[in-house]
């Protein structure tokens, strides 16, 4: 098969980014999305009903289209990111990352020794080619795309430290969670919530990418739109959820049919 780019290398050639959620787990909705023209599927394993086998599904499904996947796991957990990673997922995003610490190790758990502590199956997992490619150990990290999402008014206050982490590629901010933290759980419009977003973002568009800094990622809501996000200089913009799409479609329908 030819390969594609990275994500990473996208990036690096100055390309803005559009990606998508994933919580159905199912492949026919991820194939769709994926040859919708979106640049990437983030395959969601900390809310979607889904685990690694159902995970590995939709990866072929996006695979065949041509897209790329990001597996996002439920928590920063070596278990958890060794299982992901061997299915050959293109990036990996780790929830709720609120310390320097945290993140360093997310980025260890992504690395074989000496770099990390990553388990060795290498020669017969997915990630891979179950073995078949001869120059896997030479290039995994370089095309691996690591995610931290800050999503606390703990990890807006140790945004820096977060960003400086080598290895860490991506820094997503999780306006929802982030909302809940300030308190405003059911306002996500509240003034106070942008301006703490505003915060982490400043400190983000700051640093450099290229030397030791990070790529800024979000996720678009009623009342931050992509556009929004694109405006301010967010490198990856998270547009919708395959769930919202399908409940706003249905619902429609029924409504035009009974108006």
């Amino acid at each position: 098969m030819a390969s594609k780019k990275s994500l990473k290398s996208r990036l690096q050639d100055g390309e803005k980014l559009l990606g998508h959620f994933l919580l159905s787990f199912s492949p026919e909705l991820a194939e769709i999305a994926a040859r919708s023209g979106f640049d990437f599927i983030i395959v969601d394993m900390e809310h979607g009903a889904g685990g690694i086998r159902e995970a590995l599904h939709c990866i072929r499904a996006i695979e065949a289209a041509g897209c790329s996947t990001v597996l996002r796991v439920p928590d920063i957990s070596q278990a958890w990111a060794k299982k992901a990673l061997d299915l050959g997922p293109d990036g990996i995003m780790f929830p709720m990352v609120e310390t320097g610490r945290s993140a360093s190790e997310a980025v260890s758990f992504c690395r074989y020794r000496p770099d990390g502590v990553r388990g060795c199956a290498y020669s017969v997992v997915r990630d891979s080619n179950f073995g078949f490619n001869e120059e896997y150990l030479g290039n995994y990290a370089d095309k691996l795309f690591i995610m931290c999402q800050i999503e606390s008014e703990e990890g807006v206050k140790n945004v820096k430290e977060i960003v400086a982490v080598d290895g860490m590629d991506c820094v997503m901010m999780g306006p929802r969670d982030l909302s809940a933290s300030l308190g405003l759980l059911n306002d996500p419009g509240n003034p106070k919530l942008m301006s703490v977003m505003k915060v982490a973002e400043t400190a983000v568009l700051a640093s450099d990418p290229a030397n030791g800094g990070a790529y800024l990622a979000g996720m678009a809501t009623a009342q931050d739109k992509t556009g929004d996000l694109k405006a301010r200089g967010y490198h990856v913009v998270l547009g919708s959820t395959d769930v919202s799409l399908y409940k706003k479609a249905v619902v429609d329908e029924v409504n035009a049919f009974k108006a």
